[in-house]
């Protein structure tokens, strides 16, 4: 790609100027047809403004036109795996593989086609096979990780991230997914909280300063957003009310770590509520930082931390003068550019400061709101002669040995009762296999469980709270979405309140929702509290009939309060900045 339009036209997209990149391409193009480097450019940047279907038809000409081009090939897969074509991605990795067996990251592209097939085993043999070509690889170390993790490997995706950061000690992004796969796992909040300050100690500190904006603690606030998941994705129904009540003379810019979907109507939703949107994936860490600069961010909020489409490092030479962890991560990040972490007094009572290396941002009574999806059907009964049916549809990768302790503790004090556990995991046959597996060696009889995978759509998603009873939640990872979503429907949930964030937010939404009864202190109160629901169903018939009436004049629901609280909080924050200068 020496040509000189094409390399302005890229340094123009790394710099945020994504239009003014595809306006230059466009032009060669028309002047130069067949030039099969533009094409591929073209169909790059199309990818990343939410255009896919655009992207691959300029792909799939460079391949007709040079169908021998291992690279043209995996561009195209991963263009197709953006509109989750992912057979078809498939098959082009493996054309370019076949093209090129040196080709590594066609393996790459290949493993994360597979997982989202729920291959999960063909997808670590793709892992193992590029692992073979580049040993010392943080992206498909972390790749094989992702795998295990689909697969329900939890200990597994640990074991070879522990492995990668031994080979790797200075690798930033293998400490950060080993630090987010630590959250499932049952370590000692001790041995958690360290390993995320080693994280942080890793940090390679550049030598840019902090922007330093007019310290004026009252004026207009330039806020952003830094998400991959401002789209149907869970984190999106907590993060709309952050958007929706922003003050009238604050600012809102959105940085999109990720490919959007035009098409997406969350997207749609905060694209239009917000004053500009960056389509952040195609930045490297050094533009994402001259984007949030030039923007000129007086308060940044991420979203991520941690999880899949997070930009911690690109937060390394702290571009905004404030920045706050939200929502998306349910622990301290350990990034020493973060400088607050929004929370409250269940999720981190008093004393959970010794575990952040963040100041913690408390907005009582519940550091979440939740907006139900417009989708969703009205509460329906199950049926009356059906047995008790306790259900989870959260991860499956959430259902430790300790969760399975409990469930199978709430079975046998019901007899005849029944377990539902739906994840999308499961519609792999090993996985199912897997989890079945775990819950036999847990004492419960697999006759009892029934399994389920995908709904064709989102309404029949919320359609089968109707066959639950009591949904039982996971620890020490709690449920948040699907919390929400059982509550909404009209089904009980009862949480065990553990020693950490992520095991205390069910607890928070329960008390936020007017629902502490069901927040249990032990393990035996578990079994009660969900053994006593189930006796009663007349209990369970009016609460079913009364949930939404109920929900809407609750603190969960409470966008306007909400809103009050958040920004009254990050104006806190902004005024402490102020201060301190």
């Amino acid at each position: 790609m020496n040509h000189p339009t094409l390399q302005r036209a890229l340094h123009d997209a790394q710099s945020g100027k994504l239009d003014a990149a595809i306006a230059s391409v466009r032009t060669l193009l028309r002047v130069q047809p067949k030039n099969t480097d533009a094409m591929q450019m073209l169909g790059l940047f199309l990818s990343q403004q939410g255009q896919t279907q655009q992207a691959v038809a300029q792909l799939e000409r460079a391949v007709a036109i040079a169908p021998n081009v291992a690279g043209y090939r995996n561009n195209l897969g991963n263009a197709l795996a953006g509109l989750e074509r992912h057979n078809d991605a498939r098959a082009q990795f493996e054309k370019a593989i076949a093209i090129d067996p040196g080709y590594a990251r066609a393996y790459l592209g290949l493993a994360l086609a597979r997982t989202a097939l729920l291959d999960s085993l063909g997808a670590v043999d793709a892992c193992r096979r590029g692992l073979a070509i580049r040993a010392e690889w943080p992206e498909m170390i972390s790749c094989a990780a992702t795998a295990f993790e689909a697969a329900d490997q939890i200990d597994e995706a640990i074991r070879v991230v522990r492995e990668g950061v031994r080979q790797i000690p200075a690798s930033e992004s293998l400490r950060s997914k080993l630090a987010f796969l630590l959250n499932y796992s049952a370590i000692p909040r001790d041995e958690l909280f360290r390993t995320h300050t080693d994280y942080r100690d890793h940090v390679v500190r550049a030598h840019a300063s902090a922007p330093k904006p007019e310290s004026d603690p009252d004026r207009p606030l330039r806020i952003g957003l830094l998400s991959g998941d401002l789209r149907t994705h869970s984190v999106a129904f907590f993060a709309d009310a952050i958007v929706h009540t922003k003050p009238a003379r604050d600012t809102f810019t959105i940085f999109a770590t990720l490919p959007t979907s035009a098409a997406d109507p969350l997207t749609q939703r905060f694209r239009a509520r917000a004053d500009a949107w960056i389509e952040s994936s195609i930045l490297d860490d050094d533009g994402l930082d001259r984007a949030i600069r030039d923007a000129r961010i007086d308060v940044l909020i991420d979203l991520s931390g941690h999880t899949h489409g997070g930009r911690l490092s690109a937060l390394d030479r702290k571009p905004a003068p404030v920045i706050v962890s939200a929502i998306g991560y349910p622990n301290t990040t350990g990034h020493p550019a973060v400088d607050w972490r929004l929370v409250d007094s269940t999720t981190d009572p008093e004393g959970s400061e010794r575990y952040a290396t963040e100041r913690l941002l408390r907005i009582d009574p519940c550091f979440l709101c939740y907006t139900p999806p417009e989708i969703a059907p009205e509460p329906t009964r199950a049926d009356d002669g059906a047995p008790i049916t306790f259900g989870s549809f959260n991860l499956t990768s959430k259902v430790t040995p300790t969760t399975i302790a409990l469930w199978k503790s709430v079975l046998d004090a019901v007899p005849q009762s029944r377990l539902l556990v739906k994840s999308k995991s499961i519609a792999d046959e090993s996985t199912k296999r897997s989890v079945l597996a775990r819950l036999a060696s847990g004492g419960i009889d697999p006759a009892r469980v029934e399994t389920l995978a995908y709904t064709k759509s989102q309404a029949e998603h919320f359609a089968l709270y109707s066959r639950v009873h009591v949904a039982l939640d996971t620890t020490p990872y709690n449920g948040t979405t699907t919390t929400c979503e059982a509550l909404w429907m009209g089904v009980p949930v009862v949480t065990l309140e553990g020693d950490r964030h992520a095991a205390r937010v069910g607890a928070s939404l329960l008390r936020a929702a007017d629902c502490a009864e069901w927040v249990a202190p032990t393990p035996d109160a578990f079994v009660s509290i969900a053994s006593s629901l189930a006796r009663d169903r007349a209990r369970l018939a009016q609460f079913r009939q009364s949930a939404r009436t109920y929900l809407r004049r609750s603190a969960l629901l409470n966008v306007d309060a909400y809103g009050a609280r958040l920004h009254s909080a990050l104006r806190t924050a902004w005024r402490e900045w102020c201060s301190a200068q």
